[in-house]
């Protein structure tokens, strides 16, 4: 999730409008919703003083602001927040191991990255069965969703030939 978009999140989830939190950010009332809305639409990005200060009038962490980092521990963990906001991922415990699932219920996203994550199990699955390699498992990867043969995707018919699948199931009543 882009910057905007973080900011956004936050805001609306503490209640704020974007010329209240633009007026917080000491912009002049004229233009304080304007300015925040061009961050949140990323048609301009905050600079990092800019962030820091955004962090401290929504109350998180500027980690949780900017673009994730999964080259740091800190990073990763603020990365994982977020998938937790956008697509439900709640950490658990199984067997006496910490593990993170897909809560399908939150939305959309969180049923499609389930279904994701299912597809991801099956070639992990098959590599430790020593059915694919690593090499293939790799492949499966890095070029992901190219080679993933658990996705079913369906073609959209074109608008005509819907609505004339439309009127023959209503026996040609239009």
């Amino acid at each position: 999730m882009a910057i905007g978009e973080r900011i956004h999140f936050f805001r609306s989830m503490r209640g704020m409008t974007q010329k209240y939190l633009g007026q917080l950010m000491g912009f002049p009332e004229k233009s304080a919703d304007v300015r925040l809305a061009q961050y949140e639409t990323g048609t301009r990005t905050p600079k990092a003083y800019l962030i820091n200060s955004l962090a401290n009038a929504l109350d998180v962490s500027p980690l949780a602001l900017s673009v994730p980092d999964i080259d740091s521990y800190l990073g990763l963990m603020h990365t994982l927040f977020t998938l937790e906001d956008r697509y439900g991922l709640q950490i658990d415990e199984a067997d006496g191991e910490v593990c993170l699932k897909v809560d399908v219920r939150k939305n959309k996203d969180a049923a499609r990255l389930h279904e994701m994550l299912c597809a991801w199990n099956q070639a992990a699955a098959k590599l430790k069965a020593g059915e694919i390699t690593q090499e293939e498992y790799d492949r499966w990867r890095y070029r992901y969703p190219e080679f993933d043969t658990t996705q079913r995707w369906t073609k959209v018919p074109s608008q005509a030939l819907s609505d004339m699948l439309v009127d023959s199931l209503r026996g040609g009543e239009r």
